[in-house]
């Protein structure tokens, strides 16, 4: 079973190199650039790292900058290197939503091969993910495309971090209630809004939401793995390790203790079926 890690952060070199500069205009890339425990991956570091880890495959994406064109140069990376690196990479769009000229770049990206949108940082990026105005053309552009989006998403409780936001909970049933047809990825668990499909309601509003699993370390006790199976999850649930920030190596431990099944669907699995309904 080929193990898939669906939220890899990838950074052109010219970037890393220089980074303060590029944060000058950029309060969010400036606010996690500057953090003790941010790093910064090329493709071959990340290529090194999946083999390192044992893994097959990343879904790479560039930092989701508010200035479209820093959102061009970091795309141009992400092509160019999965162009490089087919059997290990596969490129999501970075993008502004409120930029003129947003359509234009995902055609662009999605013509050179990249498969999907994210990660985006709603709070970050100043997007309004409950105004349905001011999402609709992206959400029209990624179902009219067939392609998945990734949005961060954080717990609105527990302990202050770096980059925590206050996009709560509501604001992104709201988006997915007015975003219906569209797949969607939650990044970190969606910030425990996966807990709430156990409401009948929820689970069909949410029927094309998947949630990721970056940062878990960080946030939760590994028993949290066997409470998204316990509510019946199995098939929503896609490893990501958020890496350079973590290698995927350090979530395997729980994991392992999962039935075969679900764990090989966690891994790997349901990042496949979700690429390949692309």
């Amino acid at each position: 079973m080929n193990k898939i890690d669906f939220h890899v952060h990838i950074t052109p070199p010219e970037i890393s190199a220089r980074w303060q500069k590029y944060a000058e205009k950029e309060p969010y890339f400036a606010l996690l650039s500057s953090a003790p425990y941010n790093r910064f991956a090329g493709a071959e570091d990340i290529v090194a790292a999946l083999d390192e880890s044992g893994f097959d495959h990343a879904v790479v994406f560039g930092f989701a900058f508010r200035d479209l064109g820093l959102c061009r140069l970091v795309n141009d990376y992400v092509i160019e290197k999965a162009r490089q690196f087919p059997e290990r990479l596969t490129g999501f769009i970075s993008v502004s939503p409120n930029s003129a000229g947003m359509e234009q770049e995902i055609d662009r990206c999605h013509n050179a091969g990249l498969k999907g949108i994210g990660e985006l940082y709603p709070d970050g990026q100043g997007l309004n993910l409950d105004d349905e105005k001011e999402t609709r053309a992206l959400t029209g552009i990624c179902r009219e495309r067939n392609i998945p989006l990734i949005i961060h998403t954080n717990e609105p409780v527990g302990h202050s971090y770096i980059g925590k936001n206050k996009i709560g909970l509501e604001k992104i049933e709201r988006f997915i209630e007015h975003s219906q047809g569209l797949r969607i990825v939650l990044a970190h668990w969606g910030g425990g809004l996966f807990f709430y499909e156990a409401m009948p309601e929820l689970r069909e509003k949410f029927r094309d939401v998947y949630y990721d699993t970056a940062v878990t370390p960080f946030l939760y006790d590994a028993g949290i793995y066997r409470a998204a199976l316990a509510l019946g999850l199995a098939k929503k649930i896609i490893f990501g390790s958020d890496f350079p920030l973590l290698p995927p190596s350090h979530y395997l431990p729980p994991l392992e203790s999962l039935p075969d099944n679900e764990r090989n669907l966690i891994l790997g699995g349901n990042a496949r079926r979700l690429l390949e309904k692309y």
